[in-house]
């Protein structure tokens, strides 16, 4: 009766309403994790090439870093709003924002991670007869692995919490439950969203920070010493 009696008078803690509300919180909780994933994959996917041709190309390094810096500065609004008319109302827009603005942070952070290999490292890799691909992949990227798994940790984190602005065309995962319980000011809903979101974002953070400090076993044995 007790709990019935919370979604009466509408407090901001009630069990009940996660009892009543489990698979609208779960599909919106789906929702939400696929489409972080799905951008921060895609992002990772463009931004490692970028980072590589900026690298290799002084030319480019400038633009490729002034554009994805000025695209990472539009509004989420105004972002979602100018892919409407190429995209339409779909999920499509919501995952193609928040893969721009994963750019300037991933491209940056893989870009810094390399420039960070000792060039004794690389010179000794020569000698031994690498060629340039697997130099990068034997070499340089393993080395580079704290700064690009930093920059994707931001990233995730980042586009966990900027995926609720999906929430404007229907997109939004948590963001939804959030956007429709502040109009109805349902407060239960508001604050089990919004806890749900930021318990993802610490998930996921802890998951990347796990999985970096697997593939660096190296920097644990320096730390120890």
């Amino acid at each position: 009766m007790a709990d019935q009696n919370c979604l009466i008078s509408n407090d901001w803690i009630c069990g009940e309403y996660v009892r009543t509300r489990g698979q609208e919180l779960t599909d919106a909780t789906l929702q939400h994790v696929g489409i972080t994933l799905a951008s921060v994959a895609i992002g990772l996917l463009i931004a490692f090439p970028l980072a590589l041709l900026a690298r290799r190309r002084q030319s480019v390094a400038g633009p490729v870093l002034g554009l994805t810096t000025i695209l990472y500065t539009v509004p989420s609004l105004a972002m979602f709003s100018l892919l409407l008319p190429v995209f339409g109302v779909s999920q499509a827009v919501v995952v193609t924002g928040l893969v721009l603005y994963s750019l300037t942070i991933l491209v940056r952070n893989i870009m810094a991670g390399l420039a960070s290999v000792p060039e004794d490292a690389r010179e000794a890799a020569r000698g031994m007869g690498y060629g340039p691909l697997r130099l990068l992949f034997g070499v340089e990227l393993p080395l580079a692995l704290p700064a690009l798994m930093a920059g994707l940790r931001i990233t995730t984190v980042s586009t966990v919490s900027l995926t609720t602005v999906g929430a404007i065309i229907g997109y939004g995962g948590l963001g939804n439950l959030i956007y429709e319980g502040m109009h109805s000011f349902f407060k239960a809903q508001v604050l089990t969203a919004s806890v749900l979101c930021v318990a993802l974002a610490v998930v996921a953070d802890v998951v990347l920070l796990g999985v970096q400090r697997v593939l660096t076993p190296w920097a644990r044995k320096r730390r120890k010493a």
